[in-house]
């Protein structure tokens, strides 16, 4: 039970950073599986994934959209070309080895972090 009070501590603390600047928790939760609670990639990743499945955003999109942030036929074309294009990287994903895909993943971070840095 004290487990699943730690992961719903640290869903909120996510959720507020992702609802404050708009960042995926992935960049905050996958670290956290896989250096805080020893989580292979692979599990880091689909447990990511599988939280995502429910309208975790809901909320927070929700806000946005009553002040008139939230482009609603933009963020409906990449959400269906999400749903489809998730099922194609997960099926990559499965089929690499977990070091590898640690290190894709660490360069998709740093590439995003350089790139907003310097834009």
């Amino acid at each position: 039970m004290l487990n699943f009070a730690i992961y719903v501590i640290f869903g909120v603390l996510v959720g507020a950073i992702s609802g404050l600047i708009g960042i995926g928790g992935g960049l905050f939760i996958i670290p956290a599986l896989l250096y805080i609670f020893h989580l292979s990639q692979h599990q880091a990743q689909g447990t990511t994934l599988a939280l995502m499945v429910p309208p975790i955003g809901l909320l927070a999109a929700w806000t946005y959209y009553k002040k008139g942030f939230v482009i609603a036929d933009i963020a409906a074309g990449i959400c269906l070309g999400f749903f489809f294009g998730g099922l194609l990287g997960a099926r990559i994903a499965c089929s690499i080895d977990g070091n590898l895909l640690r290190k894709i993943f660490g360069l998709a971070m740093v590439a995003g972090g350089i790139y907003t840095i310097f834009k």
